[in-house]
């Protein structure tokens, strides 16, 4: 028997686990309210630009609401053949995909409703691009919380003009 120790403290253990835990603070496990936002991309055709020139694709989102945005949305600016994306683009951390026919950029969440973001995003037209209208772009959101889709896409057309005389 240990010194000073009498039977009964020996087979009750030792006097730190005599002690009963401290209640902690209670912790909220739910996850946060999804949202009612609808985004919705308006769209906007680019200035148009002579062949080998640049002109910037402005990919308006807007929430319609009636809620903020509660998670992080994504933009997609598809590009059409014979053009290329030449940052610096807007967000500045937009990446460039899909061998440069895409590019991405993530907003935050907290987009209030009746407000919008745009992501810019420049592009250079191939020298050898015939004059009139360049279909084939497009302008998507993905937003986990948006219930209607039906809105988050609208292409987007770029008018290749004639070089001006003395540009």
């Amino acid at each position: 028997m240990a010194a000073g120790c009498s039977v009964a403290t020996l087979a009750a253990g030792p006097s730190w686990a005599l002690r009963r835990p401290e209640p902690r603070p209670a912790v909220d496990t739910a996850a946060p309210a999804a949202s009612r936002s609808d985004l919705e991309v308006v769209r906007l055709d680019p200035d148009a630009a002579p062949p080998g020139g640049t002109t910037t694709i402005h990919a308006f989102i807007a929430n319609r609401g009636p809620d903020t945005t509660a998670a992080p949305f994504t933009v997609l600016v598809t590009l059409p053949p014979g053009v290329t994306p030449e940052g610096p683009y807007y967000p500045e951390d937009c990446e460039v995909r899909l061998n440069g026919r895409q590019v991405r950029c993530v907003f935050p969440a907290g987009l209030s409703p009746l407000r919008s973001a745009t992501a810019l995003v420049p592009v250079r037209l191939s020298p050898d691009l015939p004059i009139g209208r360049l279909t084939g772009g497009s302008v998507a959101v993905r937003d986990v919380d948006d219930p209607d889709e039906g809105n988050n896409r609208q292409p987007f057309d770029i008018t290749v003009v004639e070089t001006a005389p003395g540009s």
